[in-house]
C-alpha cells in the first residue's frame, strides 16, 4: 500500500489531471487523501467534484481554517499510514507505472528510505519543457542514473548540498522516517532539503532510478519562483545553508558541511534572477541577490 497524500491550493482544472492521473495506474496498491487548504473563497467545485467520483480509494478534506503550505505538508505527514508515501503537487501528474514502479523498488532495495523515480517537466499547457533550471540540474548537479542507483551516507550528503536534484513531489517516502523527522514549520521553500538531509544523517539510503513515471509541473508564478526574484527565496536559503555546514561538521561530515558553506547551486541560481529583478527595477532585490551570489563562505 503506498498513501498519496495530496495537499490542495491551485485551481480544479490541474487537480483533477492530478487525480485522475492517480486513479489511471496500473498498480492499485495506493490510497489517495486530498487535504484542501484554498481561502474559502476559492475553494468552488472542488468539494463536489470528489463527492461524484464514488472511489472509497480517495478521501478528500478541507481544513477548517488555512494552515499554510508547510503545517499542510506536515498534516500529509502526520495523517500517513501506509508503509510508504508520497506528497504529490495538485498540479502534478503520475504516469500510468508510477505506483508500480515505486513497489517495485522497494521490494529491490527493501531497506530504503527515500525513492526517486524518473521525472519529465512538463509547462502549464502539460507539454514536457526544457527549463534552464532543471538542464543545469541535469547536466551540472545531479548524478548520472541510468538503471537503479542507491545512494547513501555523507557521499548523498554532498551531492545534495551541491544542488538539490530531487523532485519533491515525485519522491516516495518511508513513513516511519519522514514521521521521525518532519518539517521545520520555519521554513517556507527550502523545507524539503531539510528534512532529506535529516533522513540521510540518520543513515537512510535513496533509491533513484531513470524509468520516467512522473511529470512535474514547472510554474514560473509558484512561491518558490516569485520569493527568488525577491530574493526572499535567498534569505532563506543562506540561513540553512550555514547552519547546514554546522550541522554536517557536527556530525563528523567534513565534505558535506563545505558543500553547504558554498551553496554553489543556489548561489548560481540567484544569478539567474538577476536580469528578472533588475527588469522589475528592484534596487532592493538586486543587492540581496548579487550579495547572496558573490559573497564569501563563512
Amino acid at each position: 500500500m503506498l498513501d498519496i497524500m495530496l495537499p490542495h491550493y491551485g485551481e480544479l482544472p490541474l487537480l483533477k489531471i492530478a487525480v485522475e492521473s492517480v486513479l489511471a495506474q496500473s498498480d492499485s496498491r495506493w490510497r489517495l487523501t486530498v487535504f484542501d487548504d484554498n481561502p474559502a473563497e476559492r475553494v468552488t467545485g472542488v468539494p463536489e467534484y470528489f463527492a461524484g467520483l464514488g472511489d472509497p480509494r480517495v478521501r478528500y478534506e478541507r481544513n477548517p481554517q488555512n494552515l499554510g503550505i508547510t503545517r499542510n505538508f506536515q498534516q500529509c505527514v502526520d495523517r500517513a499510514e501506509a508503509p510508504f508515501m508520497v506528497i504529490m503537487g495538485c498540479d502534478d501528474v503520475m504516469l500510468p507505472r508510477y505506483v508500480e514502479r515505486v513497489h517495485a523498488l522497494v521490494e529491490q532495495q527493501p531497506d530504503a528510505v527515500l525513492v526517486q523515480p524518473g521525472v519529465e517537466v512538463i509547462g502549464a499547457d502539460g507539454s514536457v519543457v526544457r527549463t534552464l533550471a532543471d538542464t543545469t540540474k541535469r547536466r551540472v548537479y545531479a548524478p548520472k542514473i541510468q538503471g537503479t542507483v542507491r545512494m547513501e551516507g555523507e557521499a548523498l550528503a554532498v551531492s545534495l548540498l551541491r544542488g538539490n536534484w530531487l523532485y519533491f513531489p515525485s519522491l516516495a517516502w518511508r513513513t516511519s522516517e519522514i514521521q521521525a523527522v518532519g518539517f521545520d514549520p520555519d521554513l517556507k521553500v527550502i523545507q524539503d532539503l531539510k528534512l532529506i538531509l535529516g533522513l540521510v544523517t540518520r543513515g537512510g539510503a535513496l533509491v533513484a532510478d531513470s524509468e520516467v513515471v512522473f511529470q512535474y509541473r514547472r510554474h514560473n508564478e509558484s512561491l518558490s519562483a516569485s520569493s527568488a526574484v525577491t530574493g526572499g527565496r535567498f534569505s532563506e536559503a543562506r540561513s540553512f545553508f550555514l547552519a547546514a555546514a554546522a550541522g554536517m561538521d557536527a556530525h563528523g561530515w567534513p565534505r558535506a558541511g563545505k558543500a553547504a558553506r558554498w551553496h554553489l547551486s543556489s548561489r548560481i541560481h540567484a544569478l539567474t534572477m538577476l536580469p528578472a529583478a533588475a527588469k522589475q527595477r528592484s534596487g532592493g532585490s538586486v543587492r540581496v541577490l548579487t550579495k547572496y551570489a558573490f559573497g564569501k563562505p563563512r
